[in-house]
């Protein structure tokens, strides 16, 4: 017989643990820190882009440039002057032209390092083009890894685009990151430090404007004997006619009336001070680094990389215009070719960019005095597609 011990307490039953399994391994620690700005999208974007002049300037010079180039559709046979997808690319939607669409899309690759599209039609090629903020998206990974779906998120509201058969509804193009297999590097990311430097440099400077954070100067009160205090009245009057009289713009290289005991010392900059200067130069260009901008077309002094305006102007469409554009053409041809069901290339037409003029000039010239090549050898270089067989020379 089972005896039960009526004075025991009762064992309560342990209620089941629901942790991290790496919980056990996190460190917590960030005393003695540099406090920088946070390094998502939205923080990196306001701090970066709508709070930093470098920022903006490199942003918006890359996506404007990109988004002008003239671009050209063509297959192996024929460059089309009138097709479907040139006049859906013209005019994607009723609230945007072909300029202001790419635009976007630059921009939200510069900023975020991913950029989506989403195509409006049920059949064929789609009748509208819509350039979807990449905050708001996230990538819905399958179980062996690969996106299943993305997730658009507005207001506490969600759309889900679902990938299955058929082409997607979304283009996403994204920047190389080693470190993510869904998500793109934006250059941005890369210069969030000097962002971070440039702005607080910028924030100094304010300050030393508005609230005198480095005075010019120094009233030392002397009393008879050498020493003493003002009055606590003589020092609110002397503070009081300070602010009214000495400071400001307004105010600026007025003589200062001073009574007996006070006597006036000038304060200038320490090289401290001055360098400081230097590091906010040194910030701007490494934005401009990590945008791939040459630092004389945005106006920062002591850049002595390319012999003049022309040279670095040739330099940015050659380095960072031309391959961006490249890259996104290639992934909206090859996506928009699905809903067509051909095999189309869309790409810049570099015969038209007035800032590799003499370069494509001396290509023409050079693969034209080539004898030994046949003409369509030729127009292969030049990127041309092939003749008919009735319009080739014999």
């Amino acid at each position: 017989m089972a005896v039960f011990n009526l004075f025991k307490p009762r064992e309560q039953a342990v209620p089941e643990q629901k942790a991290s399994a790496a919980g056990r391994v996190m460190a917590f620690s960030g005393a003695g820190r540099v406090a920088w700005s946070p390094r998502d999208a939205v923080s990196l974007t306001r701090a970066g882009f709508a709070g930093n002049p470098v920022g903006f300037r490199a942003v918006k010079m890359i996506a404007e440039a990109a988004a002008a180039l003239p671009l050209v559709l063509q297959d192996d046979e024929t460059r089309y002057s009138a097709h479907p997808i040139l006049g859906l690319i013209k005019r994607p939607n009723p609230a945007q032209g072909r300029a202001e669409m790419f635009e976007a899309l630059y921009g939200q690759l510069l900023l975020t390092g991913n950029a989506y599209l989403e195509a409006v039609g049920a059949q064929g090629v789609p009748l509208e083009l819509h350039v979807l903020r990449s905050d708001r998206m996230s990538v819905i990974p399958g179980a062996d890894g690969w996106p299943i779906g993305y997730e658009y998120a507005v207001g506490g509201r969600k759309h889900r685009f679902t990938l299955g058969e058929g082409v997607p509804p979304i283009c996403h193009i994204k920047s190389f990151h080693p470190q993510d297999d869904h998500y793109g590097l934006s250059p941005m990311q890369a210069a969030a430090q000097a962002v971070d430097v440039h702005n607080s440099a910028s924030r100094w400077s304010k300050a030393l404007l508005d609230n005198a954070a480095r005075p010019s100067g120094a009233i030392v009160y002397r009393g008879a004997d050498g020493q003493g205090s003002l009055s606590e009245d003589q020092y609110h009057r002397l503070q009081d006619e300070m602010e009214t009289y000495h400071q400001g713009a307004r105010n600026a290289g007025r003589p200062m009336l001073l009574e007996g005991g006070l006597d006036w010392k000038p304060m200038g900059f320490s090289p401290s001070d001055m360098e400081f200067l230097k590091t906010k130069e040194g910030a701007a260009r490494e934005i401009a680094l990590a945008f791939g901008v040459p630092p004389m077309l945005l106006g920062i002094p002591g850049d002595a990389t390319y012999a003049n305006y022309q040279e670095a102007n040739r330099a940015f469409y050659r380095l960072t215009v031309l391959p961006l554009a490249t890259r996104v053409a290639a992934a909206v041809s090859e996506w928009l070719a699905q809903f067509a069901g051909e095999k189309l290339e869309l790409k810049p037409d570099l015969d038209q960019v007035p800032a590799l003029a003499a370069e494509r000039d001396a290509q023409w010239a050079r693969v034209a005095q080539a004898g030994f090549l046949t003409d369509a050898e030729k127009r292969q270089l030049l990127g041309l597609p092939a003749l008919a067989d009735g319009d080739a020379d014999e």
